[in-house]
């Protein structure tokens, strides 16, 4: 059942054209990757799906809102039901990391002091992090951490979507296969949709469900990977030829 859908978006800086046209659609409970070249709007385009940024034309529904035609109201009960790990985390650096758990239960809940902190405590546990951790600044922590503080931050409100621009970035090739193995536990154990902006092949061929690949200002190629792997576009051929062989793919899926 698609939870997301995005039709005819046209997005513009000026005169220049980023979008002309894109249109996908996300199922629930799937991992979903937006991949493109550089420049091809994958991140313009995750702003626009959370409402961040407003296109030039086309239509965005999530969970069931027409971002088009959606009051102030429901556009703040909307922003409840998703969390988001920026890249680099995006932490504030003033404060500690339980307040940076804690900000949206302040903002959009008026639950007590006590309970905020219980909760905090439960989120660090669920992506790995010992208790002592709330207790200390961005600053203090490795990168891997960061990552997942920022992820327990995006998973404070219980969201329905998980929206992730390129998580492992910056990560070791081991803490990015760790962190991969964190986001399907966590998609698994709480019923989440997950759409994740990536290059990394590990995690396109490992844990995507399905994929849209952004170029020449829209869609080019999406589905599953071996219906993108049968793509004869042009940026899809050279991305998996440089990146991922045909052969190395078929390969790891017999040894698994």
């Amino acid at each position: 059942m698609s939870i997301i859908s995005v039709d005819g978006i046209v997005t513009k800086f000026g005169s220049r054209v980023i979008h002309d046209g894109v249109k996908l659609s996300i199922n629930k409970n799937e991992i979903f990757a937006i991949l493109g070249e550089s420049g091809s709007g994958k991140s313009v385009l995750l702003k626009e799906i959370i409402m961040l940024l407003k296109p030039y034309r086309g239509d965005i529904k999530v969970l069931g809102y027409d971002l088009d035609d959606i009051t102030f109201q429901q556009a703040q009960a909307l922003r409840a039901k998703w969390g988001v790990l920026f890249q680099f985390g995006a932490l504030y650096s003033s404060m500690s990391i339980a307040e940076n758990i804690e900000v949206q239960l302040k903002e959009y809940t008026k639950i007590s002091k006590k309970i905020r902190q219980k909760i905090v405590q439960s989120k660090l546990e669920l992506v790995g992090l010992e208790p002592f951790v709330g207790s200390l600044y961005p600053s203090e922590l490795s990168g891997g951490m960061v990552k997942r503080a920022a992820l327990a931050r995006a998973l404070a409100m219980d969201p329905q979507l998980l929206f992730l621009d390129e998580p492992t970035s910056g990560l070791d090739p081991v803490g990015a296969r760790h962190f991969d193995e964190l986001i399907v536990e966590l998609r698994d154990m709480l019923d989440i949709t997950v759409v994740m902006i990536t290059h990394d092949l590990d995690s396109i061929f490992g844990i995507v469900d399905r994929m849209a690949i952004l170029a020449d200002k829209k869609v080019v190629s999406s589905g599953d990977i071996n219906e993108v792997l049968n793509s004869t576009h042009p940026f899809v051929e050279e991305f998996f030829k440089n990146k991922y062989t045909k052969d190395k793919y078929l390969d790891r899926l017999h040894h698994v």
